[in-house]
């Protein structure tokens, strides 16, 4: 199955191969292969107006996720026909997170990857409101970024380390 990746602005440069590969692999350490993903790089002013129509919180940030599917944490969906091998769509705020990276002095493209594993997560149903549901995610997060670094040599960790 795929990644459909689709850069939606023009502000910050996105290394789209690298990050492909990095959420296909992550796809891989979740289980979920055999479906696809959308990966949308957005704009503060997409990501804004995003937030505000389904959270009620008309500000940019970094991570949207929106599943195909309702799904405990950790479960995989069970689709009926082909057209329901999805996860869902995943918006990173590019500019956002670059903005960050620059008061930070992270490695964007690290960050990036990071939050997209972020968004995979939320795609399988896991959330972070409570310390107990934060837990789960983060150790999910864990367990594939572990994986991906194997694979890549790199060495990336969660950033919602310190949320509760």
């Amino acid at each position: 199955m795929s990644v459909a990746l689709r850069n939606a602005q023009r502000a910050v440069p996105v290394r789209r191969a690298p990050l492909r590969r990095a959420v296909c692999a992550l796809r891989a350490a979740l289980g979920a292969s055999r479906f696809d993903v959308g990966l949308v790089c957005a704009s503060n002013a997409l990501m804004q107006r995003l937030n505000g129509v389904y959270r009620h919180c008309p500000e940019p940030t970094d991570v949207l996720s929106f599943p195909f599917h309702q799904v405990e944490a950790g479960e995989l969906p069970r689709p009926c026909c082909r057209g329901e091998y999805n996860l869902g769509d995943i918006f990173l705020g590019v500019e956002y997170i670059h903005q960050q990276c620059c008061e930070t002095g992270e490695d964007f493209d690290d960050v990036l990857t990071v939050t997209a594993a972020h968004g995979l997560c939320h795609l399988l149903g896991y959330r972070h409101d409570t310390k107990p549901e934060w837990q789960q995610m983060y150790q999910k997060e864990v367990q594939i970024l572990e994986e991906l670094n194997r694979l890549t040599g790199s060495r990336l960790r969660p950033l919602t380390a310190g949320l509760f």
